[in-house]
């Protein structure tokens, strides 16, 4: 599998409705790695993209053919596995996932190589003064205190998606066969050293953010339904306290019936403490659901993605 001449570096970057960011992306993104002295190759996926980003992402590789490798999906299959297409398809020694938005500035690549040439094998991006509305960040940091104590995932800034990673880490990532999965969650799990640094934060160049509040939710779960059991383990507890409480309560109003006699508006109370109960069970069939779905999507060994085609020159 390994190249001849060896690759160093490879840069890979999921693309899905970016053709305002792409011209500006391609200009500061491709000096910078010519000025590192290292031999690199970046990989664009395409993830089904409904406006011009597969032009110009043709144009490009007619640009730089040499450096430039374009994998395209025939539909929109998610940023993570976008990602995974290119992993599995990378030749360089140390890996960068980088977004297309530019929001994380290509700039900060070199900061990343100092700590993988340091020796770690799992280099994440903490960003710094982030350019997000009030309304992210505070979800961002909810769903990273709900991780840190529901996972051993202990990363600062799960959402960051400038990160660096061996090739050992990345073979493990492709080995694991995930097909709902968070990378950079899976990749610190397998990493044997990991470390983070401080990253830069900008405004989005061009559009709008592609993860609609729904999307944000689906990914979340499939972070930590993948990860752990503790939902269905603090869901299991809840409802053994729910039926002590509810074995208690048995107990108070059949005391209170032999004590005071029939009383008015009893009923209701009982409708109550049912309609609680039953919303329980809901919610933990609707959790052993999560668990069971991503069970079958495994069995079943469907496709995780299909590539339309690849735009390489030839070893």
């Amino acid at each position: 599998m390994s190249p001849t001449p060896p690759i160093n570096l490879s840069v890979v970057i999921p693309v899905y409705n970016e053709e305002g960011n792409l011209p500006t992306l391609f200009s500061r993104l491709y000096p910078v790695l010519d000025a590192l002295g290292r031999s690199y190759e970046i990989i664009f996926t395409n993830d089904g993209s409904a406006d011009r980003s597969c032009e110009l992402l043709a144009v490009q590789h007619a640009a730089r053919p040499d450096v430039t490798r374009v994998i395209e999906f025939n539909a929109n299959y998610g940023q993570h596995m976008a990602i995974m297409a290119a992993f599995e398809r990378v030749r360089g020694e140390v890996i960068i996932t980088l977004d297309a938005d530019l929001q994380n500035p290509p700039e900060e690549i070199p900061n990343l190589l100092l700590k993988t040439d340091a020796g770690y094998d799992c280099v994440g991006g903490a960003r710094q003064n982030r350019q997000d509305s009030a309304f992210r960040r505070y979800i961002s940091q909810l769903v990273n205190w709900v991780r840190r104590h529901m996972t051993d995932i202990q990363m600062t800034d799960q959402g960051c998606m400038l990160r660096a990673y061996s090739r050992t880490v990345v073979d493990g990532i492709i080995r694991s066969g995930a097909v709902n999965t968070f990378i950079p969650a899976l990749a610190y799990s397998l990493a044997q050293k990991p470390t983070e640094i401080p990253v830069a934060h900008e405004e989005r160049h061009a559009g709008t953010s592609n993860y609609s509040v729904y999307r944000l939710i689906r990914l979340n779960f499939d972070l930590i339904t993948y990860f752990t059991t503790a939902p269905l383990q603090i869901f299991t507890i809840f409802a053994m306290f729910c039926s002590g409480c509810s074995f208690l309560l048995v107990i108070v109003l059949g005391a209170r019936r032999l004590y005071f006699g029939p009383e008015e508006g009893g009923i209701f109370t009982l409708f109550g403490i049912l309609f609680f109960l039953i919303s329980v069970c809901m919610v933990g069939i609707g959790l052993i659901g999560e668990y069971m779905g991503r069970t079958y999507q495994v069995v079943r060994n469907r496709a995780r993605y299909h590539v339309s085609h690849i735009l390489e020159t030839a070893e």
